[in-house]
């Protein structure tokens, strides 16, 4: 099965450097002081697994959206 594109919007501005982290997702800071991690996700098991890193990060989770809209 193919990878989904996700689109995960957090609260707050994440540095570049934290997309390794993050599973090679596209961290993109936004002006409305979110940040959008974008990419390819194998499976319900990874997406789950960036979720957690999230949470872990204590991170405002804003949204989670299937394609890159």
């Amino acid at each position: 099965m193919a990878p989904t594109e996700y689109r995960i919007q957090i609260q707050g501005h994440l540095a570049a450097e934290w997309s390794e982290w993050f599973e090679d997702m596209t961290v993109q800071c936004q002006p409305d002081g979110t940040t959008i991690l974008s990419g390819p996700v194998r499976d319900q098991a990874a997406l789950h697994g960036l979720l957690l890193k999230v949470r872990d990060l204590g991170l405002t989770l804003v949204s989670v959206n299937q394609g890159l809209r």
